[in-house]
């Protein structure tokens, strides 16, 4: 197993921040697993600390198996990245993990200001699940068996994460 990047971040990712910033922090994250739900305000945490010096990316891994209702949940994201809202289907996702049923995605498109007979083709097409899909390929190729899994520089971050941890090692890297 390698623990490195792969594929490397590009243009196809969904990133905050510049890309010329000092550090690059990459998620491979599950919209229905608790331990990404407490990622999500750490990661918030850790852009708010270093502002411009940070960029985020996100890549979806559902896991299926524990969690019936990721992938759905993870097409819902990328279904509305297709009309530019991917950030803020990503923040209602994870605000609300508990309800991830049909129902309530197409109840956060709508609060999202998504068209909804768009958001219904997006969602179902094979374009939304071969980006998921690939998603979930490159984290196993880069080593990726768990959310979150994150990546700094392009590398495999083995260390803890909660209570300031990664936002403290995020600091170390500038």
């Amino acid at each position: 197993m390698s623990n490195s990047l792969k594929p490397d971040v590009s243009s196809q990712d969904h990133s905050q921040g510049s890309t010329d910033a000092a550090v690059t922090l990459v998620e491979y994250g599950d919209y229905q697993c608790g331990y990404c739900g407490e990622a999500y305000s750490l990661v918030k945490d850790a852009q708010e600390a270093l502002g411009a010096k940070m960029r985020f990316v996100f890549r979806n891994f559902p896991l299926a198996e524990a969690h019936p209702h990721a992938t759905a949940a993870a097409q819902a994201a990328e279904a509305a990245a297709r009309q530019g809202k991917f950030w803020e289907m990503h923040d209602m996702l994870y605000e609300n993990q508990e309800a991830l049923s049909s129902q309530d995605l197409m109840s956060y498109a709508h609060e999202v200001g998504l068209d909804p007979d768009q958001f219904k083709k997006d969602i179902g097409s094979d374009t939304i699940s071969d980006k998921v899909e690939a998603d979930f390929e490159g984290g196993a190729r880069s080593g990726v068996n768990g959310t979150p899994s994150f990546f700094v520089n392009g590398q495999k971050y083995e260390g803890d994460w909660l209570d300031g941890a990664l936002t403290d090692f995020l600091r170390s890297q500038l």
